[in-house]
């Protein structure tokens, strides 16, 4: 895969990548035709890893972070559109209810974790304290210092219990991050993506990093370390996070059945009747 150019690594020396207004290359971006050819054997890999999984009774969390339009959500879509939903489930968490406030923190995260044979994506999660509410002042002080001392605990807890535990912060640019949100805004069908809390995103910026730094200290741990996904070339994001997933698990192709199909029952005919009798919708393509 192509990297980005030299040029715009040296021209800013030292300065931290993503608090840079750095432009890609469009030429660097990645090709649909060769992105696709790339997804389709990825996600076959996937399918062999789900059914792994589910044969062997792992229980599996995959953690989604990153700033706001940084591309968590299309790459959780790319690792689960041809999972089987039955043992794939995606959480996307609301804010919390009045109830769910007075709760233990991690409460209402637990009753989210899978079963023997089941992956869950959590597109954010727990860290949500350590990111939004810290930066946005919708936890108090001494709030946030604890979750910074009990996410590590919390976290090799479920290690403990027999659970596989991966999170991915997703790494986007100033400058990209300012383009996916304007096309939020012009695209009707992408409106929805986009909300007060965008705007707080871009005003904010340098407090979100001073947050993701902080929570990176204290919560990289040798049981549960952060993975960071380069996403200014979403494309290469998608990609290189599903094959990073693959590499992580010892799995292999479960070998299939030969299955040849039976031809319907002509000894007991039956006549269709079902076009006189039911209501069709209409079919104007």
């Amino acid at each position: 895969m192509n990297k980005r150019s030299s040029k715009s690594k040296s021209d800013h020396g030292k300065k931290h990548e993503d608090d840079l207004d750095v432009e890609l290359d469009p030429h660097d971006r990645m090709k649909k035709k060769d992105y696709e050819k790339e997804l389709e054997k990825l996600q076959i890999e996937l399918v062999k890893a789900q059914e792994w999984v589910k044969q062997k009774g792992t229980r599996l969390v995959v953690l989604f972070e990153g700033r706001d339009g940084a591309g968590k959500g299309s790459t959780i879509k790319r690792i689960s559109e041809r999972l089987n939903p039955r043992g794939c489930r995606v959480v996307a968490l609301s804010k919390p209810s009045d109830v769910e406030l007075t709760q233990w923190y991690f409460q209402r995260y637990v009753a989210h974790l899978p079963s023997a044979g089941e992956i869950v994506l959590m597109d954010r999660s727990w860290y949500n304290r350590a990111g939004v509410e810290r930066v946005m002042g919708f936890c108090t002080g001494d709030q946030y210092q604890e979750f910074l001392r009990s996410a590590p605990e919390f976290e090799r807890m479920l290690i403990r219990s027999g659970v596989n535990l991966i999170k991915y912060w997703f790494n986007v640019s100033y400058a990209e991050q300012g383009r996916r949100f304007q096309k939020r805004l012009d695209q009707p069908d992408k409106r929805w993506k986009f909300s007060p809390m965008d705007i707080e995103a871009r005003k904010r910026w340098y407090e979100y990093s001073k947050a993701r730094d902080a929570m990176m200290a204290a919560t990289d741990i040798p049981e549960a370390p952060w993975y960071v996904v380069p996403s200014d070339d979403k494309r290469r994001a998608h990609l290189n996070c599903i094959s990073h997933l693959l590499s992580l698990g010892n799995y292999q192709d479960i070998p299939r059945k030969k299955v040849k199909l039976p031809k319907r029952d002509e000894e007991h005919p039956y006549e269709n009747s079902l076009r006189g009798e039911r209501r069709f919708i209409p079919q104007p393509y």
